[in-house]
Formats: C-alpha cells, sequence, structure tokens
C-alpha cells in the first residue's frame, strides 16, 4: 500500500472515528455541567489515559474501560480479561500503580457471565490487581462489559507533557499473537505472571526516575491514533517514520498499525534521554525504539523513503479534543 493509502484507510477506520466521537461527548458534557463545575480541576487535563486527582503529595488515577459488544459476545473469556488488562495499561501509561478495579457486567445468562467472569478473574490474579466490587445483570438482552480502575502515582506521565524537540518512542511486546480476526495482540498467554508486573513496572519507574514525563498507553486506534491523541494534547505536530515502527514479522502493515497492543506506549522523552529510556526496555527483551521527532507545528505526517504523507492537520481538524 501507498503512504496515501494506508492514511484513507487509518482515516475512515471504524477506531479512529470511535475516538473522534470523545470531541462530541466533551463538547456535551462541558455544555451541560452546573455553572461552578464546568473549571474542575484536575492534576491534567480530560484527555489522558486516566483522570487523576491531587491526594496530598500524591495522585489518585481513576479510568474506565468498555468492551465492544461483538468481542464480548464473540470471545467473552478473553474480553473479560481485556477489560482487565487495558485498565491496567491505563494506569501505568500514566505513571501510577493499580490498586482495585470494578464492573458492570451485563448478559443474557449465567453461562456467558460466567465466561466475562473467568477471564477477569484470570486478569485479576496476572497482574495482581483484586476485583473489588461491581454491578451484575445475568438477564439482559446481550451481553456488555465495562470495568473501572482505581491507581495512584507519585509523579505523572501525561499525554500533555510533550515537547518540541522531544524523540517519539514506541515501547511494544513482539512476542504475540493476534486474537482471531480482531486487532488484539495477545503478548500475555504464554508470560508469567512476573514478567508481565516488571514489564509494566518500567512506566512509573521511568516517571520516578525523570527521564520521561509524557505517555499514553497505546489504545484501539493503533499506534497512529494514539500518536494522534499524544500530538494533540500537547498541542505539537511529530514527522513519524514508518519504517521506524517496531512489527512482528509477516504481518501485513495495515493490519499492524491498527492493532491493540497487550503491552504497548508511546513515551516523549528529551533526546538526552533517549538511550536511557530505550536500555531499560531492551533489558526486558521488549522493543523500544525512535519512530519519530516531536515538532512545533499543528500537523502530523508519516514518511516511508521518499514517501510522505499528511496524517493529521490540528489546525483543520480536531482529533478528541472539543
Amino acid at each position: 500500500m501507498t503512504l496515501t493509502e494506508i492514511v484513507n484507510a487509518l482515516r475512515n477506520s471504524r477506531y479512529f472515528h470511535h475516538k473522534q466521537d470523545i470531541a462530541r461527548t466533551l463538547n456535551t458534557l462541558s455544555k451541560s455541567l452546573p455553572r461552578g463545575m464546568q473549571d474542575m480541576q484536575q492534576a491534567v487535563q480530560i484527555g489522558d489515559d486516566c483522570a487523576a486527582i491531587r491526594c496530598g503529595d500524591d495522585y489518585l488515577l481513576f479510568a474506565i474501560e468498555g468492551m465492544i459488544a461483538e468481542f464480548v459476545r464473540e470471545m467473552p473469556y478473553f474480553a473479560g480479561y481485556s477489560a482487565v488488562m487495558v485498565n491496567v495499561s491505563d494506569i501505568y501509561a500514566m505513571g501510577g500503580r493499580p490498586l482495585g478495579v470494578v464492573d458492570a457486567l451485563w448478559s443474557d445468562g449465567d453461562i456467558n457471565a460466567e465466561k466475562l467472569l473467568q477471564g477477569m478473574a484470570a486478569a485479576s490474579r496476572v497482574y495482581g490487581v483484586p476485583i473489588v466490587g461491581g454491578h451484575t445483570n445475568t438477564r439482559a438482552s446481550q451481553g456488555q462489559l465495562a470495568v473501572a480502575i482505581l491507581g495512584k502515582a507519585t509523579h505523572l506521565l501525561s499525554s500533555f507533557n510533550a515537547r518540541p524537540g522531544d524523540k517519539l518512542l514506541m515501547a511494544v511486546d513482539l512476542r504475540g499473537k493476534f486474537e482471531g480476526v480482531y486487532p488484539y495482540w495477545n503478548a500475555t498467554s504464554k508470560a508469567t505472571p512476573q514478567r508481565l508486573r516488571s514489564d509494566l513496572e518500567l512506566l512509573p519507574a521511568l516517571a520516578e526516575a525523570g527521564l520521561c514525563d509524557a505517555a499514553k498507553d497505546i489504545s484501539m486506534a493503533g499506534v497512529l491514533g494514539t500518536a494522534l491523541m499524544l500530538m494533540e494534547c500537547s498541542k505539537v505536530g511529530a514527522s513519524i517514520a514508518l519504517d521506524h515502527i517496531p512489527a512482528p514479522a509477516d504481518v501485513p502493515m495495515l493490519r499492524w498499525l491498527s492493532a491493540f497492543p497487550s503491552y504497548g506506549f508511546l513515551l516523549a522523552v528529551r533526546p538526552e534521554h533517549e538511550a536511557a529510556v530505550c536500555a531499560r526496555f531492551h533489558a526486558r527483551n521488549l522493543a523500544c525504539v525512535a519512530i519519530g521527532d516531536i515538532n512545533d507545528t499543528a500537523q502530523v505526517t508519516l514518511n516511508r523513503g521518499e514517501e510522505q504523507a499528511l496524517l493529521w492537520d490540528f489546525d483543520h481538524s480536531t482529533f478528541i479534543l472539543p
């Protein structure tokens, strides 16, 4: 595929459209809040992986994820597992550590509910994050699942801290496989709980060491959609080299660009810290490489050899912010 074809495919994908729905939601919510609540202060603005609420010298991190209905219906066990996994990733992407999760589960019978709960319980054991409560309805017309998480951080990694001149790093675990036809790259099933927890611990360790203060979990919008969210929040642009994106062998480029990796993060890192940050991931056999440079434009461009294409221009269209 040409770069232009890749750009058009991503812009028209359901996952890019899902992220763009956030802007409409935020716009409606801001207009609907009572006077006096519209300027409620958080440690970071809305648009980050978690809400961050000051609590003494620390931050409470609060996030929620809802699973796509067809995923819940066709792969209930893995949907339950993923619901916990993605929330855990959001907490670590902010430089925090998870404390506990709660769930809201609807199913059309006990059998489907059992599979969802078994998946959630497995992820709870693997990541060491307890399920501390929730809501269950097994007499619904269809299955649905949402999971919320609470965490804590001493130093934040935020989507709003990327600066012109930063290197854009991608850290990802390539030791996995896709789950059927879905864009879910499963790098957890063959890993030990200790390895998974230690891999995630790299994120708060980077924040606490002062090596990084801007990061984002690679979400359902894939690496490039996540890059757009990071750039828009920080009011910067970027030039991204497609050839530098670490990818598993024999996976088509567009599928990988649309993938949700079970362990994948983007980090905006000051150039003097690039080598030290990459070395920490490499020491744990995780891929980590600079895939682009952050600049002071309002554009995110892609390049591959002699090809170049504009992925997004924030001066002409927002992505997730109203």
